[in-house]
């Protein structure tokens, strides 16, 4: 609606004051209905400025016809609702009326109180849905701010922020790559919410997901009767995704014959359903990502090389969980506030032993394994604290996960003296046994560690 307070602003354009006074009347049964008249069509043309809602507009006008001020009050904003009352039943004109944005042509007879009553209701029905879907657009739109969503201040984060506001400026087709668990179609919608297509759908579909021989009709759709059971046409992905964005994860996964599929329709811009004669043009934003790395795919023979180079566009690479530093407290805390929230759990915190036992661990899973990791971590702690105990890293790629952090050997030496100190409650001696080591090694690594907390303070 225009107007705050709930009102909505009524034009009634009718040069007949009995039919006038008739219409007004019909409009201001309503008490939230603020109507307005207006004898001729110049006038309500020169008042278009005050923003009306809708316009009851006489087709048969002294100065002009009703299709004339049509189109000038849709010149000043196609979303005012008007219907056209006319003294004749004509078809045609009905017709062309309807087809340049009127909502309804209605005769004027012994019905057309009522009818015109009902056709101001469904308008305003009308209004009310557009405004919540304006407003669900804009939660998608505040949802998906990158600072909002992609949290994180760690070096390897900001050369992705800032590849992130190149893409949602222009509409370049974007490969976001990165292993599973990084965060890949997070980044696919952030880009689309924060960019011109924003009021648009943003369509996904994961490749891996879908068997192959359902995949082409899930991306181009299909016509009625184009094999056994396609009673009805479907739409495609591709079609849903116009004006917007088409999101095709694990790009990779794709089978040879509908690469070459894809790669026509991303040339063309234009895709032909199965079983159909005619192309449908589309106007998408393509982003594509996958865990492999495609160029060794492309070396392999599994993937086309034409169709990898149409793709890259603007490659995005989404760095591990373990090379982000300490945006993993930065997640943790959020995820556990989403959490917290969601299941009425009040304030939850994580101590400091529970925060550095995230930091020691790699996460092979990333975003996705921290997440459920704080989340169980949330259920499992006691007076809203979250200890190291409540933290249960079960990856079943742990075992191998030590190796990825890519630290010195004197790092690693300490990292494996301070896990069995952990381990057996400080006991030198028994740590010094179970690594056969001196324990003046053990002795000689912590009183460096001591000097060097020291010297940086």
């Amino acid at each position: 609606m225009s107007k705050q307070d709930n009102a909505v602003k009524i034009f009634v354009v009718e040069d007949d004051p009995v039919y006038a006074r008739m219409v007004t009347y019909i409009m201001k049964m309503n008490p939230d209905h603020e109507v307005v008249h207006f004898a001729t069509g110049k006038e309500c043309i020169q008042n278009l400025h005050l923003n009306p809602d809708i316009v009851s507009l006489d087709y048969s006008l002294p100065d002009t016809t009703g299709e004339d001020v049509l189109r000038k009050i849709k010149e000043h904003n196609k979303n005012i609702g008007v219907v056209i009352l006319s003294g004749q039943q004509d078809i045609a004109t009905a017709v062309q009326l309807l087809k340049e944005g009127a909502y309804d042509y209605i005769t004027k007879d012994n019905t057309t109180k009522d009818r015109l009553f009902n056709a101001i209701e469904r308008i305003k029905k009308n209004f009310a849905l557009k405004h919540e879907v304006e407003e669900l657009r804009e939660e998608l739109n505040d949802k998906y701010q990158f600072d909002n969503t992609i949290k994180g201040t760690s070096t390897a984060m900001k050369g992705v922020f800032k590849l992130l506001e190149k893409a949602a400026k222009t509409n370049i087709t974007v490969s976001v790559t990165g292993e599973t668990g990084t965060g890949k179609e997070m980044v696919a919608k952030s880009i689309h919410y924060n960019s011109t297509r924003k009021k648009e759908n943003f369509v996904a579909i994961n490749v891996s997901a879908i068997p192959s021989e359902l995949l082409e009709s899930e991306l181009f759709g299909y016509e009625k009767g184009a094999f056994t059971g396609a009673s009805t046409r479907k739409i495609g992905k591709f079609e849903l995704a116009n004006k917007g964005t088409l999101f095709l994860d694990e790009i990779g996964e794709m089978e040879m014959h509908l690469q070459a599929k894809l790669l026509r329709a991303l040339q063309e811009r234009e895709i032909t359903r199965i079983g159909g004669n005619q192309s449908v043009k589309f106007d998408a934003r393509i982003i594509v990502a996958t865990h492999r790395d495609l160029t060794e795919e492309v070396n392999n023979g599994s993937f086309r090389e034409d169709l990898y180079y149409r793709l890259l566009g603007l490659p995005i690479k989404l760095p591990p969980l373990r090379a982000r530093d300490k945006d993993v407290l930065i997640l943790a805390n959020h995820f556990l506030r989403e959490f917290s929230k969601l299941n009425d759990l009040g304030s939850v915190k994580v101590t400091q032993e529970a925060k550095n036992k995230l930091l020691s661990y790699p996460f092979p899973g990333n975003v996705r394994e921290l997440k459920a990791v704080v989340e169980l971590a949330a259920i499992m702690c006691t007076d809203g604290k979250i200890r190291k105990e409540d933290l249960q890293f079960n990856s079943p790629k742990k075992v191998d996960t030590f190796l990825f952090q890519e630290m010195s050997l004197k790092e690693y030496n300490r990292k494996i003296i301070h896990h069995f100190l952990d381990k057996y409650d400080k006991n030198v001696v028994l740590v010094s046994q179970k690594l056969g080591i001196g324990k003046s090694t053990i002795y000689r690594m912590l009183k460096e560690e001591e000097e060097e907390v020291s010297n940086k303070s």
